[in-house]
């Protein structure tokens, strides 16, 4: 049948706007495709970088052990965490504190103040430490009962909040523990390594004009302060128990009084795998005098220093080399100590004006 020119007009007019949705759906089709393709490629991306890592569900103090109990593990994009984020879980999971029957050791809330608990037949104890010997225990009919724990504990260098993203820097083993007499103490008069940057790890020591060298502290971490972004070049900071001040104090004033005697540090190749150096400095009577009536110091220091001068002839060692060395100096070592004293607290004054000045020049 033949068909009118206005029928043929609608009707191609109907086919070309067919044609034209169905041109644009295609379109909208591949956009949304594309879209989703996208979205997949991302995600796939993501979970590519994705990594686990632990979290604190809790606050937590420094000097405090790390249990199990207080981490969530959390997945992460990598390249939001640090590198050293990444390998915690094994860290954590390895040292898991345990009994040797496999009793796990968490933490409650007691009293406001963070506590140690296990669970032992089916019956629930606190978990205390014994301050003279380090081990843990729990009591039972008033008796101690000492627990073998099957590693190391972890504990807080810092004091950190929940949802603190855990790294290994900011946790050691338990014989790291910041003790309550530690304080960071500054030294200007200390002959340092050349290479010597934040962060290595030295022992302090004394020598005398005769060859005798001891070690008066080992193995510290240095902090080296900043004047205008520049490192200083006679100034650290260590963090020094009382009884390493006072051994400290000692010998920086036999140096002094000994004309040709120096106090300098040795750096540690590889810290990680070396032990502390132990100390062999005897101090003067003065110092071991105040030493056995300071309260500053912990009793397990105390012990250990009683020790160390009951097991050698540290008297003998002093008269020796160190009292002959300071007698043979005769009314000149008490002025080589005004001299050095003097020149000691001058330099520190001047490097405290120089950061003061340096912080009043960042704030303009």
């Amino acid at each position: 049948m033949a068909t009118n020119p206005m029928q043929r007009k609608a009707r191609n007019s109907f086919l070309l706007g067919m044609l034209v949705m169905l041109l644009i759906a295609g379109i909208v089709i591949g956009i949304l495709f594309m879209q989703l393709m996208s979205k997949v490629k991302k995600e796939q991306e993501n979970l590519k970088a994705s990594v686990n890592a632990y979290v604190l569900n809790q606050d937590v103090s420094s000097g405090q052990v790390i249990t199990t109990d207080m981490l969530t593990k959390q997945t992460v994009n990598k390249n939001l965490v640090p590198s050293n984020a990444t390998s915690d879980i094994s860290i954590i999971e390895n040292y898991a504190l345990q009994d040797k029957e496999g009793n796990d050791i968490y933490t409650k809330i007691k009293n406001n103040e963070p506590k140690l608990y296990i669970t032992k037949n089916n019956s629930e104890y606190e978990v205390q430490k014994e301050e003279e010997t380090d081990n843990y225990y729990i009591s039972k009919n008033n008796n101690k009962e000492y627990l073998e724990l099957n590693s190391v504990p972890l504990v807080a260098k810092v004091t950190m909040k929940k949802n603190t993203l855990i790294t290994t820097e900011l946790l050691n083993k338990s014989d790291n523990i910041v003790q309550n007499d530690v304080r960071r103490q500054e030294y200007n008069m200390i002959v340092l390594p050349m290479d010597l940057v934040e962060g290595d790890y030295i022992d302090v020591r004394i020598m005398l004009p005769s060859g005798q060298d001891y070690i008066v502290i080992s193995k510290k971490e240095v902090g080296i302060p900043q004047i205008n972004g520049v490192d200083s070049e006679d100034t650290i900071w260590v963090n020094l128990t009382e009884n390493e001040i006072l051994h400290m104090s000692c010998a920086i004033i036999d140096a002094y009084k000994v004309r040709g005697a120096k106090i300098y540090a040795t750096k540690y190749t590889e810290a990680g795998m070396q032990e502390a150096a132990t100390p062999t400095y005897p101090a003067n009577e003065s110092t071991l005098a105040l030493l056995q009536n300071n309260p500053n110091i912990l009793e397990k220091a105390m012990n250990e220093i009683r020790t160390r001068y009951n097991n050698t002839n540290a008297s003998q060692l002093r008269n020796d080399y160190i009292n002959s060395a300071i007698n043979s100096q005769g009314d000149q070592a008490q002025s080589n100590v005004e001299t050095n004293m003097q020149e000691s607290i001058t330099n520190s004054r001047n490097a405290r004006k120089e950061y003061l000045d340096s912080l009043s020049g960042a704030v303009q």
